[in-house]
């Protein structure tokens, strides 16, 4: 099933204009995406491997869980969505920030949210291939060593500075 996206502009305030979001990626549209980094009661952060049968980035790891905002759809709405389909877990995240991403595939507007999630989760093996738990000082380190997906640079790079992941 195609999935269908609200074309955003430059300030992330709807065109009016609905598309595939794989049209929105080909044309370079923009359009939302909402993304989440979920922490355990200990602080870690959980990190996937995306599956080798996805279209988008397969194999490659990830430090969020997120998707596409469809139309109709909050970004923190979203958010719980994702979370739900790849974790099989059902949590509110809190929206952090967001901010206009011009890497990866296409720009989008990234909405980035937090989450406190249980320690089991039942991801979705069509979606996820493997998932653990790092430190940030570990994640730190993976982020060098491994292939991880624009996105998770993009978020962590500017998700210790945001001031809402500290209070």
């Amino acid at each position: 099933m195609e999935e269908l996206v609200e074309r955003v502009d430059d300030r992330d305030r709807e065109l009016g204009v609905v598309v595939s979001r794989r049209q929105a990626v080909r044309e370079g549209w923009l359009h939302r995406v909402a993304v989440t980094v979920c922490r355990d009661e200990r602080g870690r952060i959980l990190v996937h491997r995306r599956s080798e049968q996805l279209s988008r980035y397969p194999g490659r790891y990830e430090v969020v869980v997120g998707g596409a905002v469809a139309v109709g759809e909050s970004y923190e709405q979203a958010a719980a969505r994702e979370l739900a389909e790849e974790l099989g877990i059902h949590v509110l995240p809190r929206l952090l920030f967001t901010f206009l991403n011009r890497g990866g595939l296409s720009p989008h507007w990234l909405g980035v949210h937090e989450a406190l999630v249980p320690d089991s989760v039942v991801p979705d093996p069509e979606e996820v291939a493997w998932h653990g738990r790092l430190t940030e000082p570990e994640l730190r380190s993976a982020l060098l060593e491994w292939r991880f997906t624009p996105d998770s640079h993009e978020v962590f790079s500017r998700y210790p500075a945001s001031p809402a992941t500290r209070s």
